[in-house]
């Protein structure tokens, strides 16, 4: 074991997530246990094409892993997909790996870098024309918000952000509060599907000011400590899923965009990658022999429950796949704390906007 693995071994952090992460999953599936056969879905519904075209699709963090299998799954379903990532070269890779295998789907590829405001608005602005050269109707009909990181440090975006926070909710929420004209504007219902973590079982009290938004509160400087990479994670996995609920409550009574959160379990993705090797190898190998651990095609399940659910399941939260909806977190569900929630976040949005001068948008 090397000493940067040594090192992380003795931190609380990662007794965080070997102790209360593992409690966290199995009292999910105690709860699907609980439910028994009261936890599945009436099935999936099929996509409705418009005449003449497929619904349109985007899903984030689509080079690998679950993005990558959403993509291909979702093509497969119907779905003209919208692949959106950060390195141009594995999104033309990942197109074209799609393509050797269903030679028939209709794909299209979007650098976006959820982590900056500049790339979401620009990828906002090239869909949008994207659209209007190639569809009837300027809408889309379906959004996966799937892109994540856990990263090690704390590391400031050039928007001064906490990179993972802005990476896994502040860029989420950015990119659905621009796309959502979109949404809104299909002939037929549209979705957010948001994906969250059993890890947020494990908060049990949560600040929602803008200065924990920004990450002002989980840095280094702030806590005198290593960076709380653990604690971080599961903070953005709350935020997404409480902000599913509350973008759920806004819309259901106005228009036809449904919500729904995703929590897939534990798969073998590269979430953990930049954590010391031995340490993530050892993990997945207890994972794989107590058989929670899912290979990417199996644990896009959720998803693909999520994005097929019938419209009258939207403010649901979907675990494991196989049509299973269980309860989050008590917490998750406080419509007080998500409601100072969404205004702080919308107070990040704007002062994003306001730096870049734009002041046509939200």
């Amino acid at each position: 074991m090397d000493r940067e693995a040594l090192r992380m071994v003795c931190s609380p952090q990662f007794w965080r997530m070997a102790v209360l992460w593992a409690i966290s999953l199995l009292h999910s599936y105690f709860l699907v246990f609980l439910r028994g056969r009261a936890a599945a879905t009436p099935g999936r519904r099929r996509p409705r094409p418009g005449a003449g075209r497929r619904p349109i699709c985007v899903v984030t963090g689509a080079t690998s892993g679950l993005g990558r299998a959403a993509a291909a799954a979702l093509a497969r379903e119907g779905y003209h997909v919208v692949l959106a990532g950060r390195s141009t070269q594995l999104l033309y890779e990942t197109v074209q790996q799609i393509r050797k295998q269903q030679p028939d789907v209709r794909l299209e590829a979007f650098q976006l870098d959820l982590a900056s405001y500049k790339s979401i608005k620009k990828f906002g602005t090239s869909l949008k024309q994207w659209i209007q050269e190639t569809s009837s109707e300027p809408a889309i009909q379906l959004l996966i918000n799937n892109a994540g990181i856990l990263a090690k440090s704390h590391r400031v975006t050039e928007d001064g952000l906490d990179e993972m926070i802005q990476t896994n909710y502040i860029g989420p929420f950015v990119l659905t509060s621009i796309l959502l004209p979109l949404l809104k504007n299909s002939s037929i219902p549209s979705r957010v599907v948001n994906l969250t973590s059993f890890t947020h079982r494990c908060v049990s009290g949560i600040d929602v000011s803008e200065d924990a938004l920004r990450g002002m509160k989980f840095s280094p400087c702030s806590v005198g400590k290593s960076y709380p990479l653990a604690s971080t994670y599961e903070y953005t996995k709350l935020c997404i899923l409480m902000f599913s609920y509350e973008l759920h409550r806004q819309l259901h009574m106005s228009s036809a965009v449904s919500v729904i959160a995703a929590d897939p379990g534990v798969v073998e993705t590269k979430i953990m990658r930049e954590l010391p090797k031995c340490l993530s190898w050892f993990a997945f190998s207890v994972l794989r022999f107590l058989n929670l651990l899912q290979e990417p095609d199996t644990g896009v399940g959720s998803i693909l429950d999520a994005a097929l659910a019938p419209p009258e399941e939207s403010g649901k939260y979907f675990f494991g796949g196989k049509g299973r909806m269980i309860r989050s977190s008590r917490l998750s569900y406080d419509m007080e704390i998500a409601k100072k929630l969404w205004a702080e976040s919308w107070a990040v949005f704007k002062d994003l906007q306001l730096r870049e001068g734009d002041f046509g948008n939200g």
